[in-house]
């Protein structure tokens, strides 16, 4: 096994990345910009195109969509370039393609909803304009993160403090009456305030992984310590496995009084990288597994919201009309898109409840095929390979805990949405990052960008070394001048 992780003083990677400066600010700049710009191309395409395939006009409705998305582009291009001229150039282009192809398929759900006829005569609300309001509020956020926190090892002082916070967080909705946290598509993820809601664990889930960033990099040795060997695996001592049980009954408890085994899984999922980033000792990983794996077949025979669950996945075409449902809409609109997909604006997202949230991507899917849908996947790969990068570059052991928690976050996320569309695990309820609508995943997601950036900032930013002071000529050089005592 390898040593863990260290700063510069004790990693060769740290140490060959900081004698490897980043591009130039105005190399970076242009870079950023140009892709910036093929994205506003691609989305304001894709917009005409959906226009054109659904409703054989183009309204007034999608320029300003597109000027809206252009403007939101052209500040968060701004506050990067003011604020972490050294970040990566890649990863604001990634996040903003995304971004926008959200808002076409939420504009295109949109469209396909309005001939819908709905149960007690409701007219259908249009998302399209609440999401690019939410990315304004987002975008805002983003800025004044990276305005405000001009070192991102200052999180590391309050890193308790941000694990008491994300623990109340995660598990308030759980343990709440109902009128504030009501219980939405089978999970009680949300806290409901009259007509504004939001989900809380979004926001845990970012001060949660600078807790476990902060205490790893103070306990590491604590995790690196082996127990006893067993079957070719140095296992921890039972008196160290203290954190890895409290987020084992983290994780649990979620999945049983939220009934959500998403973010139950993603956030142990998180936990379980942090720990073996920081020790690379696979025993970590393994025992976590493993104790996931009890707790789920546990939660699986005692509750029947998890076997409901389970029941769909293995077989959703037991009950094609009531549970499985949405589950089996998804599968028929991937199959009808087959390879190249059906065309922006030629598929049937009403068909598929929630299909601007949780089933957005099977939306993709159906009208941009496998291949439109393995694109999306890329982008989401470049961002979080870009980030782990990040992660790997930066000189301070906490930046390298945090950015790769931010970075495998992002991609573990979109794995478990996409896995349980395409009924490879059970369906978890949680939104794909950027794509889906929703105030509160935009807002945290935004937040997590700006915190990457303000990591690559300073893992891509030149080392500036003292200039050195003049050195003085040694006495036995000096010069004897004689001086005439004066009159």
């Amino acid at each position: 096994m390898g040593s863990p992780v260290t700063g510069a003083e004790g990693t060769p990677l740290a140490a060959a990345s900081s004698t490897s400066p980043g591009l130039r600010p105005p190399t970076r700049r242009s870079t950023e910009l140009f892709m910036l710009a093929f994205a506003a191309t691609l989305v304001t395409g894709a917009l005409i195109l959906v226009e054109a395939n659904q409703e054989q006009e183009l309204s007034l409705q999608i320029l300003w969509l597109g000027l809206a998305y252009l403007g939101l582009l052209t500040v968060a291009h701004l506050a990067v370039r003011k604020w972490a001229p050294y970040a990566d150039p890649v990863i604001m282009p990634c996040v903003a393609l995304l971004n926008g192809l959200g808002l076409v398929m939420i504009h295109r759900i949109d469209l396909a909803m309005a001939d819908v006829k709905l149960p007690g005569n409701q007219v259908w609300s249009p998302a399209a304009p609440k999401q690019v309001l939410w990315t304004a509020i987002a975008l805002a956020l983003f800025c004044i993160v990276l305005k405000v926190l001009s070192d991102h090892r200052t999180l590391a002082r309050y890193g308790y403090t941000a694990g008491l916070l994300g623990l109340v967080a995660l598990v308030l909705p759980g343990v709440l009456p109902s009128f504030i946290a009501p219980e939405i598509n089978g999970a009680k993820i949300w806290l409901s305030f009259g007509a504004f809601s939001i989900q809380p664990g979004e926001f845990a889930k970012i001060l949660l992984m600078v807790f476990f960033a902060a205490f790893l990099v103070s306990k590491r040795d604590l995790f690196t310590i082996a127990g006893r060997r067993v079957v070719g695996l140095d296992l921890p001592r039972a008196r160290d496995l203290g954190p890895l049980i409290a987020a084992w009954a983290v994780g649990v408890s979620i999945m049983v009084l939220q009934k959500d085994l998403g973010s139950s899984l993603l956030f142990f999922g998180i936990v379980l990288v942090l720990l073996y980033v920081a020790t690379e000792r696979a025993a970590w990983v393994v025992l976590g597994v493993m104790m996931f794996c009890v707790g789920a077949v546990v939660a699986w025979k005692l509750f029947g919201h998890v076997q409901i669950r389970v029941q769909n996945w293995l077989d959703p075409f037991a009950d094609p009309t009531g549970t499985g449902y949405q589950i089996v809409q998804s599968l028929f609109g991937l199959g009808t898109g087959g390879l190249f997909g059906a065309g922006l604006g030629g598929g049937r997202p009403d068909q598929i409840p929630e299909a601007n949230t949780d089933f957005i991507t099977a939306v993709i899917g159906e009208e941009l095929g496998f291949v439109g849908l393995a694109a999306v996947l890329l982008i989401y790969t470049v961002f979080a390979m870009r980030g782990l990068r990040t992660a790997l570059s930066v000189r301070d052991t906490f930046g390298k805990l945090l950015g790769g928690g931010l970075a495998f976050a992002v991609a573990f996320q979109i794995f478990i949405v996409v896995g349980g569309v395409t009924k490879l695990i059970p369906m978890t309820g949680i939104t794909a990052p950027f794509l889906s609508k929703g105030g509160s995943s935009l807002l945290a997601n935004y937040i997590l960008v700006a915190l990457l950036l303000r990591i690559s900032d300073a893992a891509r930013a030149p080392k500036t070394t003292p200039k050195p002071r003049p050195q003085q000529p040694a006495i036995a050089d000096q010069f004897t001048v004689m001086v005439e005592r004066p009159k």
